[in-house]
């Protein structure tokens, strides 16, 4: 017969449990919990953060108890509450482990109706265990202690009582993960840790007073302020704790007990901080109250106001300590009103930003992308933005101002409530993080470390959903709460603004205009005013548009605060949306694709060049999605560019509708161009060569349309082949967004024609090319420049082909060899285009190089453009064309080693001003850092030129000296908002560098 199976055991297994350890089964022997008797103990134990640590601390206590082991034993078997706290308590915590086995009776705290101590309670504790009592001949209301125990001993003893006491919260804290017991509120917790805090440094005070004062009894009053968190009243477990003293009078004596109570604080409890006092750790630690207004009426920064919202008298003389607060807190209220409030208050949530390392910033709790300072930081920009007109606001810690903001109606109560259920997450998170080895820390474990995050989500009391473990609820809560953040942080400026211009939500509160201007000037619109008046007008009507302009703008919004002028932005957002009222795909891909929406506001926050471009060819705006290959703003080749230009063109008959086509096409592409630009999608050489292509593409069209009505309206084939010579910046492919172009008319009779009749013929055409081209327009100019023809400009506009030969063999002046370096052909007849350049190739590359004669005659003309082209006022520092070390230097200087050496080295026979470049050090004329300074300074002028551009919407030269012009152009540069001082710092840099090799290789 075969036996039936044993029956299953009912007391559970150290597998069952959820115990890894081989010791474990060893251990629970050990503590005699291997009976029926101790089936609850045991599922109880399993439900610990870290069921092997509470077990083996266990044993350990129990050789620390002794005979005293039978009582906690049967205490445990009958008293739930002690269970919970006991078990959760040293599953969380190792550190408090150990604090127990150190002192094993402090077990008897944890059992029976524990309560938590109040603050008197608590105080009363930390006071006794340094037999302090009341400073007898102080200040009256003075509060001060004098402790009896002093030295290493009162360390000693205020450690250990502030330990016990902290340990008694976290396992109230802690008891829900185990049993059934009351959830601790985070409030509550964050309140009873200041408290503890606060009596802590009321007995460290006490020391220190007797230290300071052995003898006589304290002769000044000194109040010790709560800043931060602890000012909150939502401390953590581990924590800097903030403070500032002020004193009657702040002397040596007030100086040497602040500093002493620091130290004794900072060695028994916590890491005490007085950075946030007046000039931080330069400045002195103790001041009397009016050293402290004089400091802030005249020095303090916009982040010290931010940080007195916290500031709370919290021990010694609490009576100057009200009047510190009482004296500062209507600054506070006004700091909003100051000139640089919002570009402070941005410049420094950025900074705290880039603080955390990248790897870091999802896995950072405090600083982290959706994280408790995102909450936090929000939520004092509204309590500034709205307190000064509103007193009840004038709250202390995050949830008490939430939930003003959202009774008085700066903020919607859903997205009030959310975003409060958030920080409560993140910061039950953060506290069990510290509990385990009482560290401070706001890291969460990384992804690969799944022990440690399975601990977390069984500290912090996750439990299995049914389709998710522990852990996966977890990693599900943590990625909804840091999307929820991310997402609440843009609502919360921005739903209640859009609520007062539009019925989203009829339940909904709405701010008053008053408090719709205040809020849009505090988030950096310099016209709150106007930029309501765009909101409203986007929003209004019960159309669906204007419902999805709703839904839209609070992340808009939020996208344009980011940029040099939101202003504008949102102005050229209003036009953009209004030119795009019938076209349904608009709204819908903002809608649908993030990337989009803020890279098109980025770009109309920036640009005063682009929105016009944006506005008269919108489909532009499409190719700010990424397509499976990147960039669709990249998609697009220079040369399928210009045969697109050209097609289109030769379309019509008629040369105005033609050229009317190129520019709708160019339109187009300086669009695209400039967006990349802005976006850093496009370097320098890739911007010049874009733009060039497109300007040749553009003059192509125009004289293929205009020569081809010259002949059906002649009814027979032109008289002359014709072309045109590129010099300059766009021979050489090289234009930015403020550049003419300049250009060379040839024409060469046909066979059997009068050269009189042809070159008359070429004329008109000239002319009819130009004037077409540079008809009025709002659209960039394109003014064609002959300047730089033979003669100049007393000369004819067209020469024949023998004509140029003859004028250069005979009468080319320094200057004239000097411009053909960079002629290139870029439209019509090519092969005469080609006859051209080999005829000027004798002209420009003479043999032997030029004559020293031409040389100084180079060197002249150069001195005189330096002191008579420079316009008056300039900066010659700070002028991207002709400033020391601007684009005219170092153009010259390579053009002159042309000049000099390209007749005997082929690879200078280049127009190009940075491939030339880097034939001059391949040549060996150069040293390769003399190459690259010149390079560097070339790429940096021509960059800071461009942006100019795309910044001001017009051309201009001079880089401002400060200002919102130079933060555009420092932030398209790629330099950041905040940056703007750097980036000019760089670029004077750079050209001072690149100006010395001029000087030194141009000058002779």
């Amino acid at each position: 017969m075969v036996k039936p199976p044993a029956a299953r055991s009912a007391v559970p297994g150290p597998g069952r449990l959820g115990l890894v350890e081989p010791t474990a089964p060893t251990e629970l022997r050990d503590l005699g919990w291997v009976g029926e008797d101790s089936i609850e103990l045991l599922w109880s134990l399993s439900r610990a953060a870290n069921a092997d640590l509470a077990l083996r601390t266990l044993v350990r206590l129990k050789d620390g108890l002794g005979g005293g082991w039978e009582a906690l034993d049967k205490a445990l078997r009958t008293d739930k509450g002690l269970r919970g706290r006991l078990f959760g308590l040293l599953g969380a915590s190792s550190a408090f482990g150990d604090h127990l086995v150190a002192d094993p009776a402090l077990w008897t705290s944890l059992a029976g109706d524990v309560t938590l101590p109040t603050k008197e309670q608590a105080t009363a504790r930390m006071l006794a265990s340094v037999e302090a009592h009341p400073e007898e001949g102080a200040h009256p209301g003075a509060n001060l202690y004098r402790a009896a125990v002093t030295g290493s001993e009162a360390v000693a003893a205020l450690r250990k009582t502030y330990r016990d006491q902290l340990m008694l919260l976290a396992a109230a804290d802690l008891a829900a993960t185990v049993e059934n017991e009351p959830v601790l509120p985070y409030q509550t917790v964050g309140r009873q840790l200041s408290d503890l805090a606060d009596a802590a440094l009321n007995a460290a005070l006490a020391v220190a007073v007797a230290a300071v004062c052995p003898e006589a009894p304290c002769p000044v009053r000194l109040a010790v302020i709560a800043m931060g968190k602890c000012g909150a009243r939502e401390l953590n477990y581990v924590s800097d704790v903030d403070v500032v003293f002020v004193a009657e009078p702040a002397d040596s004596i007030a100086s040497r007990i602040a500093g002493e109570m620091m130290r004794i604080g900072s060695t028994a409890f916590f890491d005490v901080d007085a950075a946030l006092r007046p000039e931080g750790k330069r400045g002195e630690l103790v001041r009397t109250l009016e050293s402290h207004v004089t400091y802030y009426k005249r020095w303090a920064k916009t982040w010290e106001f931010q940080a007195l919202l916290k500031a709370r008298p919290m021990v010694g003389d609490l009576e100057l300590g009200r009047q510190y607060v009482e004296a500062l807190s209507p600054m506070v209220w006004t700091a909003s009103e100051r000139e640089d409030f919002v570009p402070e208050v941005q410049a420094m949530r950025r900074r705290v930003e880039e603080m955390v390392p990248p790897e870091l910033r999802e896995r950072e709790l405090k600083l982290g992308r959706g994280s408790l300072r995102d909450v936090e930081f929000a939520v004092q920009l509204l309590q500034l933005v709205h307190g000064r007109a509103d007193e009840a606001l004038h709250v202390q810690s995050t949830i008490d101002a939430l939930t003003a903001l959202a009774a008085r109606g700066y903020v919607g109560r859903d997205d009030a409530a959310n975003l409060a259920a958030s920080y409560e997450f993140l910061r039950l998170l953060e506290h069990r993080l510290q509990l385990q080895k009482l560290r401070r820390t706001h890291t969460l474990p990384s992804a690969e470390d799944e022990e440690a995050l399975r601990w977390l989500a069984r500290a912090a009391h996750m439990r299995p959903d049914g389709s998710k473990d522990a852990l996966g609820v977890l990693n599900a809560e943590i990625k909804r709460n840091a999307h929820r953040v991310r997402r609440l942080h843009a609502k919360l400026f921005y739903r209640p603004l859009l609520e007062s211009v539009a019925r989203i939500d009829k339940d909904a509160l709405r701010l008053s205009p008053d408090a719709a201007i205040r809020q849009l000037a505090a988030l950096g619109y310099t016209a709150p005013e106007n930029a309501l008046g765009h909101l409203t007008a986007l929003t209004s009507g019960a159309s669906r548009k204007g419902r999805i302009q709703a839904l839209l703008l609070p992340t808009l919004l939020e996208f344009l605060g980011d940029t040099p002028d939101p202003d504008a932005g949102l102005l050229a957002y209003r036009r953009l949306s209004d030119a795009m009222n019938d076209q349904t795909w608009f709204l819908r891909l903002l809608r649908d694709e993030a990337s989009v929406a803020e890279r098109l506001m980025t770009v109309l926050g920036s640009s005063a060049y682009v929105p016009d471009l944006l506005i008269k060819a919108p489909d532009v705006v499409r190719l700010f999605a990424d397509s499976p290959s990147g960039p669709r703003l990249l998609e697009s080749k220079p040369e399928d560019v210009a045969r697109g230009i050209l097609t289109a063109s030769a379309r019509h008959d008629d040369p105005a509708r033609s050229i009317a086509a190129a520019r709708s096409l160019r339109r187009y592409e300086l669009a695209r161009i400039a967006s990349a630009d802005i976006l850093g999608m496009l370097d320098v050489p890739g911007v010049c060569s874009a733009l060039s292509s497109v300007w040749a593409a553009v003059l192509n069209s125009a004289l293929t349309s205009v020569i081809n009505a010259s002949e059906k309206e002649r009814g027979e084939p032109a008289p002359a082949t014709f072309t045109v010579i590129g010099m300059g910046r766009l021979g050489g492919g090289e234009l930015g967004y403020g550049s003419d172009a300049d250009v060379l008319f040839v024409c060469e009779p046909r066979a059997g024609v009068d050269e009189t009749v042809a070159v008359k013929w070429a004329n008109v055409v000239a002319d009819k090319v130009r004037s077409l081209l540079g008809a009025p327009s709002t659209d960039p100019p394109l003014e064609v420049d002959t300047g730089l023809r033979p003669e100049g400009r007393s000369g004819p506009v067209v020469r024949t082909l023998a004509s140029y030969e003859a004028y250069y063999a005979q009468w080319a002046q320094a200057w004239e060899i000097q411009a053909l370096l960079r002629a290139h052909h870029v439209a019509g007849d090519a092969d005469l285009g080609l006859r051209f350049l080999h005829m000027i190739d004798k002209t420009r590359y003479p043999e032997g190089g030029v004559s020293e004669q031409a040389v100084r005659e180079i060197r002249r003309i150069k001195a005189r453009v330096d002191s008579e082209r420079l316009p008056r006022g300039a900066d010659p520092a700070t002028h991207t064309k002709l400033g020391r070390g601007g684009l005219a230097d170092i153009e010259w200087t390579v053009q002159l080693i042309q000049l000099r050496h390209a007749h005997d080295i082929e690879s200078l026979h280049n127009t190009s001003t940075l491939e030339t470049l880097d034939a001059i050090g391949a040549a060996e004329l150069l040293s390769e850092a003399d190459v690259e300074l010149l390079r560097d300074a070339w790429i940096t002028a021509t960059k800071a030129r461009n942006c100019l551009v795309l910044v001001r919407g017009k051309p201009t030269d001079q880089l401002p000296g400060s200002g919102r012009v130079l933060s555009a152009v420092a932030q398209i540069a790629g330099w950041g908002s905040d940056d703007a001082g750097e980036f000019l710092d760089h670029y004077l840099r750079v050209t001072r560098r690149a100006k010395a090799v001029v000087e030194r290789v141009f000058g002779g």
